[in-house]
């Protein structure tokens, strides 16, 4: 798997939320639980990863440009109500 993202945008990213994309891509190497980004059309299938990366619970927003490339849009922490769904799916 690929992964490929704006550098312009892991910046922007970075200084918003502390998540460098390249240790978002961790949480594709764990158990995740994942969703399809419903809240507005986009114009493509954007979506959602909630997993383990960097010693945290996070959440990354991606769009999947092949069956070996991954773009990733946006990651950040999950919240408190996400780490708890995310250890009850996966640990239960």
């Amino acid at each position: 798997m690929r992964f490929e993202w704006d550098e312009i945008k892991n910046q922007i990213n970075i200084r918003r939320h502390g998540i460098d994309f390249r240790d978002a891509i961790d949480v594709f190497e764990h158990p995740v639980l994942t969703a399809i980004d419903q809240r507005e059309d986009y114009g493509e299938d954007r979506w959602i990863a909630l997993g383990w990366m960097a010693a945290i619970v996070g959440v990354v927003v991606y769009v999947e440009r092949s069956s070996d490339v991954i773009r990733i849009i946006s990651a950040r922490k999950a919240t408190k109500r996400e780490v708890k769904r995310y250890k009850h799916s996966v640990w239960n």
